[in-house]
């Protein structure tokens, strides 16, 4: 359905995603955002437009304190979790809750939320989820030692996914963290 890019550059997350809608064999360019700023963190989305739209109208993210990756597998997750719970959207399939796939970007650190609620920092500094996410992760990693400016270099990893799946497509919308 889609592709999430992100990257860390100079202490700032930097998110951009696509604008495809899919299903099978249809796919529909969509106005809503998948990429957007909640207070001091920037979140992408995959998986469905609904858990995008609690997330970005409904969760009302914690203030980060303490070690960070510990906050965002505790605290962070815990908020998300009821927020998606609370909006109706969260699944529980034999005695274990399932979410959607997302990006997060906050204090200069880059994390993908999987649907298990599993947090990951990628050691790469740039992460891609979606179905697209393969090409993308390809494009990063062939431009991480150019010298791009990070801008240029998610443009590079949207359009090598938008040519190679066909469920991803523009226009595309770029974030990032105030930090």
């Amino acid at each position: 359905m889609t592709v999430i890019v992100g990257l860390v550059h100079r202490k700032r997350v930097h998110l951009a995603g696509d604008s495809a809608g899919s299903d099978d064999y249809r796919l529909t360019i969509c106005r809503d955002p998948k990429v957007f700023t909640s207070g001091p963190y920037v979140l992408g989305f995959t998986s469905s437009f609904r858990m995008g739209q609690l997330l970005h109208y409904a969760l009302e993210p914690p203030h980060p304190e303490g070690d960070l990756y510990r906050f965002m597998a505790t605290t962070f997750v815990n908020a998300v979790r009821n927020c998606l719970k609370d909006g109706g959207w969260a699944r529980k399939e034999s005695e274990q809750e399932q979410a959607g796939t997302f990006l997060v970007g906050i204090h200069g650190r880059l994390f993908a939320i999987h649907g298990d609620y599993q947090v990951a920092e990628p050691a790469d500094a740039y992460a891609a989820v979606g179905c697209g996410d393969e090409y993308a992760l390809g494009a990063l990693h062939a431009t991480a030692d150019l010298g791009m400016r990070p801008r240029k270099r998610l443009g590079a990893a949207l359009r090598a996914a938008d040519h190679h799946s066909g469920a991803v497509a523009a226009p595309y919308t770029y974030v990032k963290t105030a930090d």
